[in-house]
C-alpha cells in the first residue's frame, strides 16, 4: 500500500513456508498443518480441528473453549502452544447445508486459532498470493518433516476449489496434510491450503484408467473471501479488502483536513508520526526520511481497521486535542475498529489468563453488559463476540455530551468482576488505559464499573446454589453412560474421569451420589445441590430421579430424586431451533412475573400449542396434563420454542395429581417442591402422592457445557 508497506516474509529458507502443526489432544499425534497468520494466530481447516478434538470430521458446531495444541517451528527450536478457536467457518455444501460423511468436496472448512504464544516468539507470516492454474506448488505433512514434501501442479480452479495433480513418484498427499500451506517457490508465497485427497477404489486392482494422486485445495483467494464474509481480518489487514476511497467524499476530505491541522506536514513530526504508525500497525515505513503524502496517510487510516486507534494512541500523551479530532473524524468510516493493535493483543493476553468457566459465561455477560445496544451475544467464539463488540458505539449514557463508554469496555468490566483479584486488576487497568486514549471521563467508567459490581452481587445471590450436571446417554439395554460436571457458581467443570463406562441405574446413582456428597457440605446457601440431567429429546422421560444406589449391606436406599432436587434439560432442542433463543432468555428474565399455561384437553392438537405460545410471549411455565401420546409432543414443542419451565407426569393417569399439586407452588420453588413430592411418593404417604412428576428447567443465566456425542473421522 504505497508508503505503508507490508512487512516482508520471515527470513530463512525460501524454498518452504514457516511450519505449524495442529496436534490431537488425545495422543499428541499430527491432525494436520496450519498457516501462520499473525503474531498469535494460525489458520487451518475446520475438519483438522474436529480431528484434533476427537469430534466427527464434519461437525459444524463451534468448538467453544475446547483447547488444543499447535506446534510452531521457529528459527532455533520448535515450540508447542495451547490454542483455542478464534473464528469458525464449518464445512458446508454448495447449498449451505451440513456436509455428510463420504462427501468428496465442500466449501467453508476454515478455522482461525489463537495460540498462547509470547509476543514476538512466533515467526512472521509468509507472503500470500492468489492461486492460478499451472502453478507448481509443494505441500508438507503437518509434522513439518522435510522428507514429507509432495510436489503438485495446480491443474484447474473451479468455483472456489483448486484441483491438484501429484507426481507419480515421491510423496503423495494423505492424512495429516490437510490445513497445511501450499507453497509456490516461483512466487515465494503461500497460495492455498490443502483440503483433501481423492482415493481410488480399494476393492479392485488398479488399472491404467484409475485416478492417482489427485487432491483438492482451498485457493488463497477463496480463503480471503470466506474470512472476510465472516468479518475476520487477516493479521489486522483491511477487513473489507483494499477498498478504493474517493478523495472527494466529504468524510475523507474532513479526515485529510484533520490530519493537516493536527500534524503540520512541514515539520519532522509528521514523518516521525507516520513511521510510528506503520510500526504499530505491523507495516514497514516507506522511507526513513521522506514522509507519505497527507492523502496517503489518510488512505491508510481508512483502509487499516486499527490505524485510527493506533494514531490516537500515539497522539494522546502529547497532543490530546489532536487525538480527539482524529478519533472524531475516523468514526465516519465503517472500517475503523475500537482497539489499536497493541490494545487488541493485550486484551487477548489478559483473557488467556481468565478461568475457562468465567470465559464460558461471555454470552451471559454480553447480554447483561451491552443490553442497551444491539449486539448478538451468541457468536461462535469469544473472538467473534469481541470483534462484534468493537464495531459498536457506547451504551447511551452521556449526560454532558462527552464520549460514551463503548460496549466492549463495559463487557470487559463485567468479565473482571467474575475474576479473582489479579485477573480483575489486569482487566481494569486495561480498561483504564483504553478509556484514557478515547478521552472518556474517569467518572463515566467508574459508573459502569459500579454497575458491574451490582450485577455480580445479584448473580451471586441468584446462582449461589451448587449444581451438578450429568449428561446421560443410552449404552444398550438398561445401561447408561455418564459425563458429570460441577458448578459452584463460576461455570461447569468436568469431574467424571471416564465417560465411556456403561452403568446400570444403580451404579449410575452411586456414581452421582459420590459427586454430590463431596459438594453438599460446600453449598454456599446450605441447601442441597441441584441435579440437572442433560438428555436428548427421546429421553426426557428417563426416570433418573427414581434411580436408587442401594447395594447389599447398605441401609440407605439413596434414591436421587428423593434426596436432591432433580430437573431435566434438553439443550439439543434449543440449539436446533436457535431462532427462539432470544424468546427463551426474555421468558427466563420474567420468571417471577410471567404467566403459566395449562394444557389439559386430551384432544388438544400439539400444533395449536405452538401457535398459542407464539401469541403469549409472557408465558414462562407450562403444565402439561394430557395422555402420553400428545403429551410428549407438546413437551418437546414447549422446550423447542424456549419455555424455560415445563411440568408433566411421566405416568399414564390423567388428570395428574402431581401436575395439580405443582400448580400451587411458585415457579422458583418447583425444584425443591418436586423433590419433596418424590420423597412422599415413596414413603408412608404414597397413596396421597400417586404421580411421577418431571420438571424441565432451562436456566438462561447458567452455562451448559457443550456436548460432544460422536467420534472423529477424516477422509476425502
Amino acid at each position: 500500500m504505497g508508503w505503508f508497506k507490508e512487512v516482508g516474509a520471515a527470513s530463512g529458507d525460501r524454498t518452504r513456508p514457516s511450519a505449524a502443526s495442529v496436534r490431537r489432544t488425545a495422543d499428541g499425534k499430527t491432525a494436520g498443518g496450519a498457516v501462520l497468520l499473525g503474531t498469535d494466530t494460525v489458520l487451518t481447516c475446520a475438519h483438522v480441528v474436529n480431528d484434533a478434538l476427537g469430534r466427527a470430521q464434519f461437525d459444524p458446531r463451534p468448538p467453544g473453549l475446547d483447547e488444543l495444541f499447535v506446534e510452531v517451528k521457529g528459527a532455533r527450536r520448535t515450540e508447542r502452544y495451547p490454542a483455542r478457536v478464534a473464528h469458525w467457518i464449518p464445512p458446508r455444501t454448495r447449498s449451505g447445508q451440513a456436509v455428510r460423511d463420504g462427501a468428496l468436496e465442500w466449501l467453508g472448512d476454515l478455522a482461525v486459532l489463537r495460540i498462547d504464544a509470547p509476543p514476538r516468539e512466533v515467526p512472521a507470516p509468509d507472503r500470500r498470493t492468489a492461486m492460478t492454474p499451472g502453478q507448481r506448488v509443494r505441500a508438507w505433512h503437518g509434522s513439518g518433516h522435510s522428507a514429507t514434501f509432495a510436489d503438485l501442479l495446480v491443474a484447474a480452479l473451479d468455483d472456489g476449489i483448486g484441483y491438484l495433480d501429484g507426481k507419480s513418484t515421491g510423496m503423495a498427499v494423505s492424512h495429516g496434510y490437510s490445513g497445511g500451506p501450499l507453497w509456490c517457490e516461483d512466487d515465494e508465497a503461500v497460495v492455498g491450503l490443502v483440503a483433501a485427497h481423492f482415493m481410488p477404489a480399494c476393492d479392485a486392482p488398479a488399472g491404467p484408467q484409475d485416478m492417482i494422486r489427485r487432491s483438492w485445495c482451498i485457493p488463497w483467494q477463496r480463503v480471503e473471501a470466506e474470512l472476510r464474509n465472516a468479518g475476520v481480518a487477516l493479521d489486522d489487514e483491511d477487513i473489507a479488502g483494499d477498498q478504493a476511497y474517493d478523495p472527494g467524499d466529504p468524510p475523507f476530505v474532513k479526515l485529510v483536513e484533520t490530519i493537516r491541522y493536527a500534524l503540520p506536514t512541514s515539520s519532522y513530526s509528521f514523518g516521525d508520526t507516520a513511521r510510528k504508525l506503520a510500526v504499530e500497525c505491523g507495516r514497514e515505513p516507506g522511507s526513513a526520511v521522506a514522509p507519505p503524502t497527507v492523502e496517503e496517510f489518510a488512505g491508510f487510516l481508512v483502509s487499516h481497521p486499527r490505524a485510527v486507534a493506533a494514531l490516537t494512541q500515539i497522539l494522546r500523551p502529547t497532543n490530546p486535542a489532536a487525538a480527539g479530532r482524529v478519533l472524531a473524524a475516523g468514526q465516519f468510516f465503517d472500517t475503523a475498529l475500537l482497539l489499536s493493535p497493541r490494545e487488541h493483543q493485550q486484551l487477548h493476553q489478559l483473557l488467556r489468563k481468565v478461568d475457562r468457566p468465567v470465559l464460558g459465561r461471555l454470552p451471559e455477560v454480553v447480554r447483561e453488559a451491552a443490553k442497551r445496544v444491539d449486539v448478538r451475544s451468541d457468536g461462535d467464539t469469544p473472538d467473534a463476540q469481541l470483534l462484534s463488540l468493537e464495531r459498536l458505539a457506547g451504551d447511551g449514557h452521556s449526560d454532558d455530551g462527552g464520549p460514551r463508554v463503548p460496549a466492549l469496555l463495559r463487557v470487559v468490566e463485567y468479565i473482571a468482576v467474575l475474576c479473582p483479584a489479579p485477573q480483575k486488576g489486569g482487566l481494569r487497568l486495561w480498561s483504564d488505559s483504553v478509556a484514557v486514549r478515547l478521552g472518556i471521563p474517569p467518572a463515566a467508567l467508574r459508573e459502569r464499573r459500579s454497575d458491574a459490581e451490582d450485577w455480580a452481587r445479584m448473580v451471586r445471590a441468584r446462582t449461589g446454589r451448587v449444581r451438578v450436571l450429568v449428561q446421560v446417554t443410552q449404552a444398550g439395554r438398561d445401561r447408561h453412560r455418564l459425563r458429570i460436571w460441577c458448578d459452584e457458581g463460576s461455570g461447569p467443570r468436568q469431574v467424571s474421569a471416564d465417560s465411556s463406562a456403561a452403568h446400570t441405574a444403580s451404579e449410575a446413582a452411586r456414581e452421582l451420589l459420590r459427586v454430590l456428597e463431596s459438594l453438599t457440605s460446600s453449598a454456599s446457601d446450605g441447601g442441597r445441590p441441584l441435579v440437572e440431567v442433560l438428555v436428548d429429546q427421546d429421553n426426557l422421560n428417563l426416570p433418573v430421579d427414581e434411580w436408587a444406589a442401594q447395594a447389599p449391606g447398605e441401609i440407605i436406599p439413596g434414591m436421587l430424586g428423593a434426596e436432591y432436587p432433580l430437573v431435566v434439560h434438553c439443550p439439543e432442542l434449543l440449539r436446533r431451533h436457535e431462532r427462539f433463543l432470544p424468546d427463551w432468555r426474555e421468558r427466563w428474565r420474567q420468571l417471577d412475573s410471567g404467566q403459566t399455561l395449562v394444557v389439559s384437553d386430551p384432544a388438544q392438537d400439539p400444533t395449536q400449542v405452538y401457535y398459542e405460545l407464539m401469541g403469549r410471549l409472557d408465558t414462562v411455565r407450562v403444565s402439561v396434563d394430557v395422555p402420553p401420546g400428545p403429551r410428549d409432543r407438546i413437551v418437546q414443542i414447549c422446550l423447542a420454542v424456549g419455555i424455560p419451565v415445563v411440568v408433566w407426569d411421566r405416568g399414564r393417569d390423567t388428570p395428574s395429581h402431581a401436575v395439580k399439586h405443582m400448580a400451587e407452588l411458585a415457579t422458583r420453588e418447583l425444584p425443591d417442591g418436586v423433590r419433596v413430592y418424590r420423597a412422599n411418593a415413596r414413603g408412608s404417604r404414597a397413596p396421597d402422592f400417586p404421580g411421577r412428576p418431571v420438571l424441565a428447567w432451562a436456566d438462561a443465566d447458567r452455562t451448559v457445557p457443550r456436548l460432544h456425542l460422536t467420534d472423529p473421522q477424516e477422509s476425502a
